[in-house]
């Protein structure tokens, strides 16, 4: 059976669009970019993709406490240590995401 080419497929890269000058699409008529300009959209592209990366530990930070909270609240199937631990991550886990977020914030406006 083939792969659906619906929509909701999970294969399709997450895309962004990067609001920045230094963000465009090449013109291949025109001249090569010096040295200086590829540098500073190499560091725009750098800067996006480190971006992505902050907002995907953001999110994986989230989803960790949402799973550390159902242990928690797991009852006798879990050990007892292992229920502390996760209370404790479930508690932890979105003030860091919230810390990651603002950091974000206050670096790309």
């Amino acid at each position: 059976m083939s792969k659906s080419n619906s929509p909701e497929s999970d294969d399709r890269p997450n895309l962004r669009v990067v609001t920045s000058p230094e963000a465009e699409v090449y013109d291949l008529m025109r001249a090569p970019e010096t040295t200086a300009e590829r540098v500073k959209r190499l560091q725009a592209e750098a800067r996006a993709l480190a971006l992505e990366q902050v907002e995907a530990l953001e999110e994986v930070l989230l989803k960790a406490a949402d799973m550390a909270k159902e242990i928690a609240e797991g009852g006798d199937a879990y050990p007892v240590g292992a229920r502390e631990l996760a209370h404790r991550l479930g508690q932890d886990l979105p003030v860091k995401a919230e810390t990651m977020k603002a950091i974000i914030a206050k670096s790309h406006p």
